[in-house]
């Protein structure tokens, strides 16, 4: 299982019967034997809180696949976490409304000494030469960052760190060549959503990578002609954490109750997430950006007992007309659509007993009023659900069966707002 992009301002929550776990740095096959976790050369590491992640699934007995870090994997450093406050900090006092709401994890200033060619890598790390005359050249550059640490201290973490994590460290695209010409699967295991991708998201409010299926590629070092399948994920209602447009966003009683239920907080930050309802006008481009070839609606279980399901099917725009998919050039246009809601029938809660028979039968036990809410998602994405999500356990997900392409999707509109 490869990681392939972003750092610690992402957390994945797993429920195992040991207890939850939260994985921020760390590819979910840690947890599972017999499988290799790949923190990929597209992500940006905090070498300190990495350590400690491992050095916590040891403590608790949870480490049981094998760690390897990519030696192409960039550090990232406490002073891009001073930078990162500092910058955001910068916007607000320049103008409230540029706020990014960062999760202050020092990523966008890690992917901009990346791509400013001042970086170091986490094979870097056993070379302390070549760190300190980083270091020496990166602080020569953020002179104008408030509070970094002594230079000495940083250099000397960095080596002892490096140390501890040298043997995880390697050279992971030829692993993955080789396994591969053996026929192994690989999964890789996104982080973050479409709408944050730095290219195709809701720029500016993004981050600083590329969490898209060809951001995969890249952040992994596989070939794109090795790919066989893009599950795109989804829950079956909408949230976002930080600033930025969202055109389905519920602020009331329902929006609470959706936050409440679903237990909508950050797993890295902790931060409320903002909810809302199904948006298919921006999952139909997430859809076609990405490829899917199909979808895992998660989460289900959290509208049970709803009369009705909102499900956003277009938008109207300020002038009268219509979109359908896509997404403008300025995200501070979505704050002017106005959502076209079409309303489902809702499905009864999901109690126990009805979990049980799932377990037990599988997807024939689904109710029929939420096999037409997949149905209807199929239908107007073109792309075909084929796992969906009844809570958070790992027992609690159903196959409905190979993919079958309702058929080709329709053309994307252009985007006339």
């Amino acid at each position: 299982m490869v990681r392939s992009a972003g750092g610690p301002n992402t957390g994945h929550t797993i429920h195992l019967p040991e207890g939850t776990v939260v994985l921020h740095q760390l590819a979910c096959g840690v947890l599972r034997r017999n499988v290799i976790g790949v923190s990929g050369p597209g992500m940006v590491l905090h070498p300190m809180k990495l350590e400690e992640e491992i050095q916590d699934l040891e403590r608790r007995g949870l480490l049981r696949g094998e760690v390897v870090i990519s030696d192409r994997a960039h550090v990232l450093l406490p002073i891009h976490e001073i930078e990162d406050a500092w910058q955001d900090d910068l916007r607000a006092a320049k103008n409230p409304s540029a706020q990014l709401g960062t999760t202050r994890r020092g990523i966008g200033p890690a992917y901009e000494d990346r791509y400013g060619r001042w970086g170091i890598r986490m094979g870097d790390l056993s070379r302390p030469a070549v760190v300190r005359e980083r270091l020496e050249l990166l602080y020569a550059v953020k002179a104008h960052v408030p509070n970094l640490p002594p230079i000495d201290q940083l250099a000397s973490q960095l080596a002892e760190t490096g140390a501890h994590l040298a043997p995880y460290v390697r050279g992971t695209e030829t692993m993955l060549w080789d396994a591969i010409a053996r026929g192994e699967a690989i999964l890789l295991e996104g982080a973050q959503s479409t709408l944050l991708d730095i290219d195709f998201g809701t720029y500016p409010y993004v981050t600083s990578s590329h969490p898209t299926s060809a951001g995969a590629m890249v952040g992994s070092g596989i070939p794109p002609t090795e790919l066989d399948s893009v599950v795109g994920v989804a829950k079956a209602y909408c949230t976002r954490v930080g600033a930025g447009p969202f055109p389905t966003e519920d602020t009331g009683e329902k929006g609470e109750f959706l936050r409440r239920v679903g237990g909508e907080r950050g797993a890295t930050t902790g931060r409320a997430r903002r909810t809302g309802w199904l948006d298919l006008v921006l999952l139909r481009y997430a859809a076609r950006l990405n490829g899917f070839t199909s979808l895992a609606i998660t989460k289900v279980d959290v509208l049970g007992g709803e009369a009705t399901v909102p499900v956003c099917v277009q938008y109207v725009l300020p002038d009268g007309t219509t979109v359908h998919d896509g997404l403008p050039l300025q995200a501070t246009d979505l704050l002017k659509v106005q959502p076209v809601y079409q309303q489902l029938e809702g499905w009864p809660p999901f109690h126990e007993k009805l979990k049980e028979r799932l377990r037990r039968e599988g997807a024939s036990a689904l109710p029929s009023p939420v096999r037409r809410f997949l149905d209807f998602i199929t239908q107007e994405t073109g792309v075909p659900v084929e796992y969906v999500g009844y809570g958070p356990g790992r027992d609690e997900t159903v196959w409905l069966g190979p993919p079958t392409p309702p058929g080709r999707a329709r053309p994307l509109t252009a985007w006339s707002g």
